[in-house]
């Protein structure tokens, strides 16, 4: 227990719990990525996954709660740790800068993270709690329903990026993870005592190449429904919805 307490109020223990709860979010987002990538395999094989998904509560509960958990150590041990510099060094660099060898990447990760988090929040309550509020296109997620009945993922996909202003902020707000990721992922092996001269700059270019790939990954999504992918399905969806005689909102456009 006196161990545990040490870990928790010593700057090393923080910079452990940053990197591990880093390294979990690391993972996360590129598991997210690739099921969002099962958009381009159709409507039937996305909607399947996510009722996959939906339906195994008992996986996808404890997940939700770990993540939830990796966020706030993240946010807390940075920002603790970030206090802990500020009173270490009261009087700012004579230049005016940060330290010397300071990449962009690395004196934005506290903004990038506000960002990042302020982003998450929104992304939750579009695509997970529904909430038509935020959803802007006017459409009722929650009750959105392919032709077996499961929750049409796929037509929310399309409906939601399909308004530019969310895909945008979509696409902003990525590009900030990804560049908050560009240093975090190498950072979590220096914090863990895994830097090593040898292969240091092999992890550098690593880390940003693929956060570099998460951006890109996950820019396609919004990217191609812009360029009109998935309007046909929603176009159909509006067609058989649609009382006879008359015609689709997609088509009075």
């Amino acid at each position: 227990m006196k161990l545990l307490t040490r870990i928790w109020q010593s700057s090393l223990g923080k910079k452990y719990i940053m990197a591990l709860s880093g390294v979990g979010m690391f993972l996360f987002v590129t598991g997210h990525m690739l099921g969002n990538l099962q958009l381009f395999l159709g409507p039937e094989a996305l909607n399947r996954y996510a009722h996959f998904l939906q339906s195994n509560l008992e996986l996808l509960w404890p997940v939700r709660v770990a993540m939830l958990a990796m966020v706030g150590l993240h946010v807390w041990s940075a920002l603790r740790l970030w206090q802990e510099n500020a009173a270490a060094r009261p009087v700012q660099y004579s230049h005016g800068k940060a330290a010397f060898g300071a990449d962009l990447a690395s004196r934005s990760m506290l903004v990038g993270g506000v960002i990042v988090g302020l982003f998450i929040g929104y992304h939750l309550l579009h695509y997970t709690v529904c909430a038509q509020a935020v959803s802007v296109s006017g459409k009722d997620f929650a009750h959105l329903t392919d032709a077996t009945g499961l929750h049409d993922v796929y037509a929310m996909l399309i409906y939601g990026f399909g308004v530019w202003p969310v895909s945008l902020f979509y696409i902003v707000a990525v590009g900030a993870l990804c560049f908050h990721l560009s240093h975090g992922a190498s950072a979590m092996f220096q914090s863990l005592g895994l830097r090593n001269h040898t292969w240091w700059p092999v992890v550098q270019q690593g880390a940003r190449l693929w956060a570099l790939l998460l951006f890109i990954g996950y820019i396609l999504t919004p990217s191609a429904v812009l360029l009109g992918y998935g309007k046909d399905y929603v176009k159909q969806r509006e067609a058989k919805d649609a009382p006879m005689g008359t015609p689709s909102l997609r088509e009075g456009k």
